[in-house]
């Protein structure tokens, strides 16, 4: 094993760790989590690699540094997807990368759920809700429509009409990921929504997965 790999392992059985250390104290959100000395001197290594270990765990939202009072720990939904999908990150930087291409994937997924489902009512009176949103639907902050709704919003709606738990939690903690890596993201207009609602409808999936590679900005092999 190399330098490198060697060092990346000692990094992530840090964090690993220190979770394991979260979890075995009973802390919970809000609560302060050992300080770096603390941690250095019960787990018996560098404090540099401590340091290094919190400074992702903070990257990822777990935790939080507060001036002058310390680090705690933050909201992660309580999901142990998170940890498992974050560890994942932390070890692999093209898992950076695979987060948009798995949450996309996982939506056209339940597209095609939905079009197994009898929810055509459903889907009905969500397009009726669209129509009557804002011209552009978008994630942006700027210059706010009044009654628009975000692109998340939208895709959150449909994945909660495929009707699957696991593929819905999943897709959460993916979206969370998404946001925070700060991909460039495109405005899209309604009609576009109105195009894959409409197409959706239809109950055409080559439709469905081919407009939606469209809105997506996806390669169509």
């Amino acid at each position: 094993m190399n330098t490198e790999a060697a060092r990346d392992k000692v990094y992530i059985e840090i964090v690993r760790k220190i979770r394991r250390m979260i979890d075995e104290a009973g802390l919970h959100p809000g609560d302060k989590i050992p300080s770096e000395r603390e941690l250095s001197e019960r787990l018996q290594v560098g404090r540099s690699s401590v340091r290094e270990a919190l400074r992702a765990l903070e990257l990822l939202g777990l935790i939080e540094t507060r001036r002058g009072e310390g680090t705690f720990l933050r909201d992660a939904r309580g999901n142990q997807l998170v940890q498992l999908l974050s560890t994942f990150i932390l070890q692999d930087e093209k898992a950076v990368t695979d987060v948009e291409e798995t949450k996309f994937l996982i939506e056209m997924d339940c597209l095609r759920l939905l079009l197994q489902r009898n929810n055509e009512e459903q889907l009905l009176n969500f397009r009726s809700k669209v129509e009557q949103m804002g011209d552009r639907l978008t994630d942006s902050e700027e210059q706010p429509e009044q009654s628009s709704i975000k692109e998340d919003e939208f895709f959150l709606s449909l994945v909660e009409l495929a009707d699957n738990h696991l593929m819905y939690r999943i897709w959460l903690i993916l979206s969370d990921f998404y946001n925070s890596l700060n991909f460039k993201k495109d405005s899209i207009v309604k009609s576009d929504y109105l195009s894959l609602l409409d197409v959706l409808l239809a109950s055409d999936e080559d439709a469905v997965i081919r407009e939606y590679k469209r809105i997506r900005k996806l390669s169509s092999t």
